[in-house]
């Protein structure tokens, strides 16, 4: 009868499977040890602008399965856009999951229109009133009678900076009327 013994290649063998096997089991979450996956991102605070910013993008969405998917993967707004243009669709949020509420929904839809208001247009938001009332003609002589070079005394770049600006609105203003008188003649 022949003796069974173990060599090294068998011995190096069994020694690599048991750790494999050992890490497999210790990997796996239990119900007493560890807590579920799902558990550890409701700790990820979601704001309500990433759920606009992806709403945005993507209007056939539902605000609540946006949620879910920020909240899933970490409030991360790219790989919710992302898992959205390769796949078209986010998995349905569970019945349990209750998104996060706006701080005052109400208060930042009412602060809008009132951000609005104070600052109706650019006109108004420039003080460019007097230009627009003693201004009808195209000021084609003024921009062509300024330098174009750049100058090096700070205050006279803001100074040339700001009347560009204001000049480009100006002119914006005048496209804008003209479009209109031209649908009201049509």
């Amino acid at each position: 009868m022949a003796e069974q013994t173990l060599n090294v290649p068998q011995l190096i063998v069994f020694i690599i499977v048991t750790v494999l096997a050992v890490r497999w089991y210790l990997s796996k979450p239990s119900a007493t040890g560890t807590r579920p996956q799902s558990d550890q991102v409701r700790n990820v605070r979601i704001s309500p602008a990433q759920i606009d910013q992806i709403a945005t993008m993507f209007p056939q969405l539902q605000r609540r399965d946006i949620a879910w998917d920020l909240q899933r993967n970490g409030g991360n707004v790219a790989a919710t856009t992302e898992r959205m243009l390769n796949g078209g669709r986010l998995d349905a949020a569970p019945i349990s999951f209750n998104p996060p509420i706006p701080r005052s929904a109400t208060a930042s839809r009412a602060a809008t229109p009132s951000a609005r208001t104070s600052h109706p247009d650019l006109i108004t938001r420039y003080n460019l009133q007097s230009r627009v009332s003693t201004q009808t003609a195209p000021a084609a002589s003024e921009s062509q009678s300024n330098p174009k070079a750049w100058s090096q005394d700070r205050s006279e770049r803001q100074a040339n900076l700001q009347r560009r600006r204001e000049e480009m609105i100006l002119a914006a203003r005048r496209k804008m009327e003209e479009k209109e008188r031209e649908k009201t003649k049509a």
